[in-house]
């Protein structure tokens, strides 16, 4: 094995071990993973290396797909289908804005460990602007007047930046397509978003603010998921290149345009 890859596994098993034991009522905190635009021909472009698509566990990720599809067929995709019809989409809209705030400080940090001095800029900028007049984040004057944009960084991405390779593709339960070096970096920056939610108190209550995050993003994507199922013989690759194109455009283009 690589030493890139022990290294990934090493941070993987540390952090997937310590991570509920150092904060067992504030694990479930909510994620922020951009929507893939499965339709867009250039997530399967002939130039995804080899590398990348590196799955010595398809078996397993497989069935983690499987197990996914199932719950996002009759249980997350009717919920947030209901959920649209009752509340307005500039609503939820802005619930995604106040959650996608709440990430801005762990994306300073990032830009900075990865020396992107321009975007930590940029970063900061939107989080005081947003937070301020964007109540608390609910609105989004930073890009949407002022014309700054949103930019990209994980943890998972610095780990990049410092050589230290993906490890290999991982499926997991409720999360999706991830590799070794990201999940571990997302489980970490779970941790260090737990103290926005230090006033619930009970695991349930946690868990019940990352199922609603989670419910109101994917309400804002119907059908997306579908087309893509329908458009490939084989869902399961099409999902894992999909996500290694989104992951190669969003290195080749740190910012993101605003919703």
């Amino acid at each position: 094995m690589k030493n890139n890859q022990k290294i990934c596994l090493v941070i993987f098993a540390v952090f997937f071990l310590i991570a509920p034991a150092l904060s067992p009522h504030q694990s479930f905190a909510a994620t922020d993973n951009e929507a893939v635009d499965f339709l867009n021909d250039s997530f399967y472009d002939s130039e995804v290396e080899t590398a990348d698509a590196d799955d010595p566990l398809e078996s397993f990720n497989r069935v983690m797909f499987d197990f996914n599809d199932t719950a996002y067929t009759w249980v997350f995709n009717p919920v947030a289908t209901g959920y649209s019809k009752v509340i307005p989409d500039d609503i939820r809209g802005s619930v995604d804005n106040f959650f996608y705030n709440l990430r801005e400080p762990l994306r300073f940090v990032n830009t900075l460990l990865q020396g992107r001095f321009s975007d930590s800029g940029t970063v900061l900028a939107r989080f005081f602007i947003n937070t301020i007049g964007g109540v608390g984040g609910l609105g989004d004057p930073a890009g949407k007047g002022l014309g700054y944009p949103r930019i990209n960084a994980t943890l998972g991405e610095t780990f990049g930046s410092w050589g230290i390779g993906d490890g290999f593709y991982l499926v997991m339960p409720f999360f999706g397509p991830t590799t070794v070096r990201d999940f571990s970096g997302e489980l970490a920056e779970i941790y260090a978003l737990s103290t926005y939610y230090n006033w619930i108190d009970s695991w349930e209550g946690t868990v019940g603010v990352y199922l609603f995050a989670k419910e109101n993003k994917l309400s804002l994507h119907l059908g997306e998921y579908e087309d893509m199922k329908q458009l490939s013989f084989d869902p399961y690759i099409a999902l894992r290149n999909g996500y290694f194109q989104y992951r190669k455009q969003k290195r080749a283009h740190g910012a993101l345009p605003s919703d």
